[in-house]
């Protein structure tokens, strides 16, 4: 299967303003410490293949531990991640898969125990950051790893 276009030529101006929103997410002190847990889980839920694939060299070349990067998928059961990350997993799985009646209270006030107002809003704009991406890399057929020279992923030691 081949990419169907590629958007940052089509839309140069939008992709550049995206990647600047991204980019300054990216530079908070705790994204930057969860935001690798955030777009891997909200990429595996999207089906995001090109995604999953760069948030995991991504992590790695961080220093994010392998076996953290396997459980993310089964985080629930997993005993690899404290209460902030478990409820950082939660917000990114409850607004990636928003049910008929939005987020409940019960979900809300429990991720919010764990999180300040502003680490909450700045969470809440990453996860609509990583599901854009994911529905520009589903839709247009990004080709997995095809964007690694680019970004630097080769450093991951993964192929």
């Amino acid at each position: 299967m081949s990419q169907r276009l590629d958007y940052f030529q089509s839309s140069p101006d939008a992709a550049k303003k995206y990647i600047e929103f991204n980019t300054l997410l990216h530079k908070k002190p705790f994204l930057a410490e969860v935001g690798h847990l955030v777009t891997l889980r909200a990429s595996q839920l999207n089906g995001c293949a090109f995604c999953v694939d760069m948030h995991v060299k991504e992590a790695k070349i961080h220093g994010e531990r392998e076996l953290r990067l396997h459980h993310v998928a089964v985080w629930r059961e997993s005993t690899l991640f404290c209460a902030r990350e478990r409820a950082v997993l939660e917000w990114t799985e409850a607004l990636t898969h928003l049910g008929a009646h939005g987020v409940s209270d019960a979900v809300f006030d429990s991720v919010r125990a764990e999180l300040s107002q502003e680490e909450l809003a700045d969470l809440s704009f990453l996860i609509v950051a990583i599901n854009g991406w994911n529905r520009l890399s589903v839709a247009f057929r990004v080709v997995p790893g095809s964007a690694d020279k680019l970004y630097g992923l080769e450093k991951a030691g993964l192929s």
